[in-house]
């Protein structure tokens, strides 16, 4: 799991939409991609901001929720919580062995 979060991480992109749903949670598809392109200058299409959230859902950084015929996408901390937890307070919270 680790490696999917810090592949989604590396990506410019996706901190970028992070960002924005710190700012705002619960935005739509059409939300992110326009604050993108007003906050940012970035120009990409629906299709490559959804496949950034798609990444971003696998490392479970970003849940997506339906209503009617709207889909949300929600910021999810809890993986990033669980890295800090590692590292900076070790002991306090169960840490996977590394098996490599």
């Amino acid at each position: 799991m680790s490696e999917d979060l810090f592949k989604a991480l590396a990506d410019p992109t996706r901190r970028r939409i992070l960002d924005e749903l710190v700012e705002r949670d619960g935005q739509t598809l059409f939300e992110i991609c326009t604050r993108l392109v007003t906050k940012h200058g970035l120009g990409l299409s629906r299709q490559a901001v959804s496949q950034h959230l798609a990444v971003l859902e696998s490392a479970g950084l970003v849940r997506s929720r339906r209503e009617g015929r709207y889909k949300f996408h929600d910021l999810n901390t809890q993986p990033l919580e669980l890295i800090v937890t590692r590292w900076l307070r070790p002991g306090t919270a169960e840490t996977p062995e590394d098996t490599s």
